[in-house]
């Protein structure tokens, strides 16, 4: 508990202020500054925030606009979900990521998650309110992105790698008609998650990239997602990386990252 000294002629109302401010959530986030670090100095990312309505705070995210975008023609949407510690902007800077995108026409976002270790609501933190900020977050800065530009609602992507795939897994169960089409690279699912979980999105196309020398999450842990997968007769691509670890593969390596591109390039929602 936080230690308040109310002066003897403070008056209650502001006593009472003080306690709601010290004892609200926001108050007491777990939060730090590196979470606000922009890590990408590219031109073509512009990096923003805006005012987290729960705490308060402002929160970042970065944002890719293709050259080609016409406010008068439906864009795709790829919302970007980073790994375990990774600032923001990280996946803006993966290499050809945004040279696809451009090709593509597509926007691409990448929130924060509120914290860099929030696990988009996947994973069950000490601090419960920073889980639910995380999963909030993303929702957040997809509604912005919605708001301000021409979103084809037939074609809005979620892809993460890492804690960004346990994310994808996630916000797809808690959102399955929102997403055209899912790509994880190499998921790190948590104990509360599990291959059923997929019941509840079987209906969407989904794109599973995994090393095979993954020493980080084992490849065996996609081998049970994918196995799932076949039997619920999902429409899935797997792409087993020969020699592959748990992040040049993607973040390093430009020929995968189009493979995760083309995959949303080729797919939309058919209902």
């Amino acid at each position: 508990m936080i230690p308040i000294a109310i002066h003897k002629h403070s008056s209650s109302a502001l006593a009472l202020a003080l306690i709601a401010l010290l004892l609200s959530p926001g108050a007491l986030a777990d939060r730090e500054p590196a979470d606000d670090e922009r890590m990408i100095d590219d031109p073509r990312v512009q990096h923003r925030s805006y005012t987290f309505a729960p705490t308060g705070e402002e929160i970042p995210y970065a944002l890719f606009v293709p050259e080609s975008y016409d406010p008068q023609s439906p864009a795709p949407l790829i919302v970007s979900l980073h790994g375990l510690g990774r600032s923001y902007d990280w996946l803006m800077g993966y290499h050809g990521f945004l040279d696809f995108a451009e090709a593509g026409g597509h926007i691409v976002v990448t929130p924060l998650g509120y914290i860099r270790r929030g696990w988009y609501g996947a994973e069950t933190l000490a601090d419960a309110d920073d889980g639910r900020y995380s999963e909030q977050d993303v929702m957040e800065v997809l509604g912005l992105v919605r708001a301000e530009f021409n979103v084809d609602a037939n074609r809005i992507y979620l892809w993460g790698h890492s804690m960004g795939g346990a994310g994808t897994y996630h916000l797809a169960k808690r959102h399955p008609d929102l997403f055209a089409a899912l790509a994880v690279v190499a998921p790190a699912p948590r104990d509360s998650q599990s291959p059923d979980d997929l019941i509840v999105f079987q209906h969407l196309p989904i794109l599973v990239m995994h090393g095979d020398d993954d020493q980080t999450v084992p490849v065996d842990v996609s081998h049970l997602w994918v196995a799932r997968m076949q039997e619920l007769g999902m429409q899935h691509l797997y792409i087993e990386v020969s020699g592959g670890d748990h992040s040049l593969l993607i973040s390093q390596t430009p020929d995968n990252m189009q493979k995760v591109v083309d995959f949303f390039n080729i797919t939309r929602k058919d209902y």
